[in-house]
């Protein structure tokens, strides 16, 4: 059979699974990363070639130079996709496939899962609860925003990851100097009321427009407030039989049809307000972060990252996709800050534990059960241990360095 060449773009160190699985199914793997992510445990022994971008500021290359040194790289190597591994590199990848006909999603399309005033618009068009929003370009629509709709509000960057560089106001006052602060880059945030609620986070497979694979789960602390005021980030999966799971499948595959999606994983952000409706807050063409592949594996069986690369080489070779049938567990996870590089987690250790994570100065750990009430107590008595003995606060810093 044919090797097909896949080029996977990446300024943050992730998609080990992805990147060996490729190699696995008899592909060729390029990867073009970031200079100061050379000496990281990268799956060497799947990767064919790798080709390194200096930065420009954290996660940003000089786009000219990546289109350049691409022209390059496909005068002996003739590509045939182009992979985003992060979310920051979901701009990067469409600026090549468009430049040089690659086929994928282009600039038009990624905009709606990267830019958020973009797919908030698009959310908004299409008929899909959103929290109200307005574009801050002009004074008078800011003015007239904060007139209609009652603080607090949100100031959100429109390319940021996950909750980075978001910040709650409460008064005009604020608002203004906010903006003030922001100067030249004012135009690259938007404003929008802030909604209390329990938030969500859908992390899916899209084959030919067709939604194939859904874990769908809460998140026990935002990651807003883990963000911004410290603490420990948890997430539990939902019961495929609840009204819950029913709910946030309909408006994920809104969602996922209205915005163009055709091949490829997703993760997506919903809340649901006191008014017991759920409201789009956010999607990204990609796998989740903060390792909720891991707490997807747990509950389902299914590693999200190489059941990507699979639907990928099926789509190159012309062959047909079928994702293997997920198992029914619940699972749960939780992560924090620890104040020791390896913490102790013998304290921890019980039935349900299905690995812990091997993150320096964090604890990270993984449940599985059958049985959701055991999950929630899991989450419940780690989250109790850690912020009594092992969690490490440290004031969020204005822009994200990882």
């Amino acid at each position: 059979m044919e090797e097909k060449t896949i080029v996977c773009i990446s300024c943050y160190y992730k998609g080990y699974d992805f990147l060996d699985e490729m190699k696995q199914l008899g592909n060729k793997v390029i990867l073009i990363t970031s200079e100061n992510l050379k000496d990281k445990n990268w799956p060497w022994h799947a990767i064919d070639e790798v080709f390194y971008m200096g930065e420009i500021a954290p996660s940003v290359w000089n786009l000219e130079h990546l289109v350049q040194g691409f022209s390059h790289l496909m005068k002996t190597r003739k590509v045939d996709a182009v992979i985003a591994l992060d979310d920051y590199d979901v701009e990067k990848a469409a600026l090549i496939r468009e430049t040089f006909r690659i086929p994928g999603m282009g600039q038009t399309t990624h905009r709606y899962f990267r830019d958020k005033l973009a797919m908030r618009q698009m959310a908004k068009d299409s008929g899909i609860n959103v929290p109200e929003f307005t574009a801050i370009f002009n004074d008078e629509v800011v003015k007239d925003f904060t007139e209609k709709v009652p603080g607090p509000w949100v100031l959100k960057p429109r390319s940021e990851a996950s909750a980075s560089g978001i910040k709650k106001i409460k008064t005009s006052e604020e608002l203004w100097e906010a903006i003030e602060n922001l100067k030249e880059e004012r135009h690259l945030f938007l404003l929008e009321s802030f909604k209390p609620g329990d938030v969500f986070h859908v992390d899916c497979l899209v084959y030919h427009k067709e939604i194939v694979f859904t874990c769908s789960s809460k998140y026990l602390a935002p990651p807003m407030t883990v963000s911004h005021d410290g603490g420990v980030f948890r997430t539990k999966t939902l019961n495929r039989y609840s009204q819950e799971y029913k709910d946030l499948d309909e408006i994920n595959s809104e969602v996922i049809t209205h915005f163009g999606l055709v091949n490829g994983a997703t993760h997506s952000e919903y809340i649901k307000g006191t008014d017991g409706k759920y409201y789009f807050l956010e999607t990204a063409s990609r796998v989740g972060g903060a390792h909720i592949p891991d707490l997807v594996e747990a509950a389902t069986g299914i590693n999200i990252w190489r059941e990507w690369a699979r639907l990928e080489t099926a789509l190159l070779r012309n062959q047909n996709y079928e994702v293997a049938k997920p198992t029914g567990f619940f699972a749960g996870l939780i992560i924090a800050l620890a104040k020791e590089q390896k913490p102790d987690t013998s304290l921890f250790q019980c039935e349900e534990v299905v690995r812990f994570l091997p993150l320096d100065y964090h604890i990270g750990i993984v449940y599985k059960s059958d049985d959701e009430n055991k999950i929630q107590n899991c989450l419940d008595k780690a989250g109790q241990k850690i912020t009594e003995d092992i969690l490490q606060i440290i004031p969020p810093k204005a822009k994200p360095t990882s």
